[in-house]
């Protein structure tokens, strides 16, 4: 069983279903409302709700332009990316991380960075080559966005590939495309709307068991005991990542839904 699959599998043991996602919020068939730092690995880091990514979504799929096809939507998500990063790039879209990254390593093996958001250690990214983008969209877990910088040696290598049909690219629908366009946009708004008063007011209760840098938190729990703290979170109505790795602190919460962990340390870091 995976860790997202037995994360998912102890919430519904103690919880039931899952009815309604809202923020960070998770609101459960028992009434329960629970604080989601886990937020799908960082996909959810806008919120559950998605905003008006969604009504893009959904906007776009009453048009009926569902297929694998070009579309306008195509062109729009490509200047949303560089519109995040500030400059003009080659933007090819991927649904395998795998290959994605093959081809970025391939072509930058010394200058390849995932985009991460509020990451206080972040590089200048106008100097990075091959920049890789996930959208901050909850439901689609292996859309990526590749950038990268716009160089002859680039644009040959990849029509080299694409003549011999090596360029492992996909073509994803349009209503997807469109939400992503905008959850892109909204980023780029949340970036300038938030910042480090919104995240150390956590800190009494959440440095007891992560180091938090920006709104992200490494794990400081003993690692052979991180299953168990993962479901003493779970107790104590706080969802966190399943495996070894970052969660998110979540914006928007009050300080009060820490409560239960704060009355209840746990015993293992």
């Amino acid at each position: 069983m995976s860790d997202v699959a037995f994360l998912a599998e102890e919430l519904f043991k103690r919880y039931g279903t899952v009815k309604r996602a809202r923020g960070p919020f998770l609101y459960t068939a028992k009434g329960v409302r629970l604080t989601d730092l886990y937020q799908e690995h960082g996909r959810a880091i806008l919120g559950w709700d998605g905003g008006s990514a969604f009504t893009q979504l959904k906007n776009t799929l009453s048009r009926g332009i569902g297929g694998s096809f070009y579309t306008d939507c195509s062109y729009r998500l490509q200047k949303a990316v560089c519109d995040l990063l500030g400059e003009e790039r080659i933007v090819l879209t991927f649904t395998d991380k795998k290959k994605m990254l093959a081809l970025a390593l391939s072509l930058a093996p010394e200058n390849t960075s995932f985009y991460l958001p509020w990451a206080p250690a972040s590089p200048d990214w106008s100097s990075v080559s091959a920049i890789a983008v996930q959208p901050p969209l909850p439901w689609s877990e292996e859309l990526w966005l590749l950038a990268l910088k716009r160089t002859k040696e680039t644009e040959a290598a990849l029509a080299l590939m694409q003549e011999s049909d090596a360029l492992a690219t996909s073509c994803i629908p349009a209503p997807i495309q469109a939400a992503a366009t905008r959850s892109l946009y909204n980023l780029i708004k949340a970036l300038q709307e938030r910042s480090e008063k919104d995240w150390f007011a956590y800190d009494r209760v959440l440095c007891s068991y992560w180091t938090r840098k920006g709104p992200y938190l490494y794990p400081e729990v003993n690692k052979e005991k991180y299953t168990d703290f993962v479901l003493h979170c779970l107790d104590c109505g706080i969802v966190i990542n399943p495996s070894y790795a970052t969660s998110i602190v979540p914006f928007g919460a009050d300080a009060g839904v820490f409560s239960k962990l704060l009355k209840n340390p746990f015993e293992g870091v």
